[in-house]
């Protein structure tokens, strides 16, 4: 009972303290109070401070929080990074030798961030009153309705009132009034979020009323009606993510293997060097550019591209043109080239994944549905890889060098007769699907780990795509590519990864059994050859 009646009394003193609006710095005592001595003690010399809490006692006790506080002959230091700090000031000063870390509880741990939460709503900035709002959800108490309430009036802002009134209705649900519980219970059915439903299904297992249960019940139907859909658009778009992903890598591979008919096992590690190229242009930026950290990105597409593009070039002058006609021979070639580069990147960059942040600009996302965030990475993707789509298109079916590409690919020795370079075109056509390859790298090092095996995660999926699309057919790339994403990911709901993963390929296997020239079958002459 007598801690009972000091919780109480921590909750009405902050109320009471924030209605009046009195202010006062923090004084030695009351900081010695807080830090040292009986919990009941302390969490009463705390209520007061908060009551008419300053920045400096917001700070002290944020500190408290963070244990960051030591304590020597009665005095109290913050120290933090070595240095020390005086609470009432904010002032560097010594800590003495002796001082002594102070130790906190559980119970003092929690009702620390309960008066955090508390002067967290009541600040000029949006952000702090929208976490103090969330710390309190996470253990709603009656306790806590005035202040609430108080700040529930003073609020403006829309987005912050809704969690308030979410808030306000959460503490309800524990109040010993039935009619109040059912008021409560009925105003967090509107509120559509898990958050929501995980607070109605732990306050069901409490109640004994059957009106409210009966409510309870109504309120968690329909709230989990809405997310039902959120969740079913969420998998939606995990799938066109993925699907895009896929497509970019395997774009590239539909030049080289589709069209060129080499079976490019090198492929992921001209992803990675791309990827790696990115994290060099962060790094160029970071150091010299500083300033203009968030548009390293847009510099890094086109050395990505090139970086992925001079390889291939070289790859394909060096070994593959001693190798067409012969697919076997170029799956063992690449395959020991893509060790190499894999153990040169490892030598360069060493064998731990290297860290490649988002600019600011794809940081954060689009807020659709309670349970439904679209990433700003994500969304950035899938446009690259639209642009990235229609701009291969273009160059394949409406530039001089594609018609020399489809030219030399369908028939080597007439183009070769009507003056073509094959070899200086072959060159282009190789070093173009690499490049593209480098564009992939560049856009997974957004949403993954770049590391020296990043290739590996992706090139049988490439392989899947193409040969599941038709070989050589642009269209079908794209048809496989979202089509096996969203696949993936709808399956992953029911089965988890790992059986979505077996149940895809197994699907590929039947598909291409009965259909061996994928989606879409080459037609005409270039079918015969």
């Amino acid at each position: 009972m007598h801690r009972l009646r000091l919780f109480r009394l921590f909750h009405v003193l902050i109320c009471l303290g924030l209605w009046s609006g009195a202010v006062q710095a923090l004084t030695a005592s009351e900081a010695s109070a807080i830090a040292v001595g009986e919990t009941d003690a302390r969490l009463e010399a705390l209520a007061k401070a908060v009551a008419t809490a300053d920045d400096r006692t917001a700070a002290f006790i944020q500190a408290l929080a963070d244990d960051a506080v030591k304590v020597s002959g009665g005095r109290v230091f913050i120290v933090r990074d070595g240095k020390g700090v005086d609470p009432l000031t904010g002032l560097g000063i010594a800590v003495p030798a002796d001082a002594e870390d102070v130790v906190s509880n559980n119970r003092m741990r929690g009702e620390l961030d309960n008066a955090m939460a508390a002067l967290k709503l009541f600040s000029k900035d949006d952000k702090l009153r929208l976490q103090g709002v969330k710390a309190l959800l996470k253990e709603p108490d009656e306790a806590r309705l005035p202040l609430v309430e108080k700040a529930l009036a003073a609020e403006k802002d829309e987005t912050i009132r809704t969690q308030l009134e979410l808030a306000r209705a959460a503490a309800l649900l524990g109040s010993s009034d039935k009619d109040r519980r059912l008021e409560a219970a009925r105003a967090m059915g509107q509120s559509k979020t898990p958050e929501t439903k995980l607070l109605l299904n732990e306050r069901m297992k409490a109640e004994a009323d059957p009106a409210v249960k009966a409510q309870l019940e109504a309120s968690l139907r329909a709230i989990e009606g809405a997310l039902a859909w959120g969740d079913k658009l969420g998998a939606l778009f995990s799938g066109i993510s993925l699907g895009s992903i896929l497509l970019l890598v395997a774009l590239g591979l539909a030049i080289t293997y589709g069209l060129m008919g080499v079976i490019n096992m090198a492929h992921g590690e001209l992803m990675m060097i791309g990827a790696y190229a990115t994290y060099v242009v962060q790094g160029l930026f970071q150091k010299y550019l500083p300033g203009a950290f968030d548009w390293y990105l847009l510099a890094a597409v086109p050395v990505a591209f090139m970086a992925s593009a001079l390889v291939g070039a070289a790859l394909e002058r060096s070994v593959i043109r001693f190798l067409y006609g012969r697919p076997l021979e170029t799956l063992l070639a690449t395959w020991g080239i893509s060790l190499m580069l894999m153990q040169g990147i490892r030598s360069i960059f060493g064998a731990q994944n290297v860290g490649v942040e988002n600019p600011s600009w794809m940081s954060g996302g689009v807020q659709v549905l309670s349970n439904l965030s679209l990433p700003y990475n994500r969304l950035v993707i899938i446009g690259f890889a639209a642009a990235v789509l229609l701009g291969m298109a273009f160059l394949i079916g409406k530039t001089r060098l594609g018609l020399f590409v489809r030219g030399v690919t369908q028939n080597r020795p007439i183009a070769s007769c009507m003056g073509v370079n094959t070899a200086r075109v072959d060159t282009y056509a190789f070093a173009l699907g690499s490049g593209i390859a480098g564009l992939a790298g560049c856009a997974l090092s957004q949403v993954g780990n770049v590391g020296p095996d990043l290739g590996q995660s992706y090139i049988v999926d490439a392989f899947m795509v193409v040969v599941l699309g038709g070989v050589g057919q642009l269209a079908g790339t794209v048809y496989a590519a979202m089509g096996l994403g969203i696949l993936n990911k709808l399956l992953e709901g029911w089965t988890g990864a790992v059986l979505a993963k077996i149940a895809v390929l197994v699907f590929i296997i039947i598909f291409i059994q009965k259909r061996p020239q994928g989606i879409f079958a080459m037609k005409g002459r270039s079918a015969e050859a």
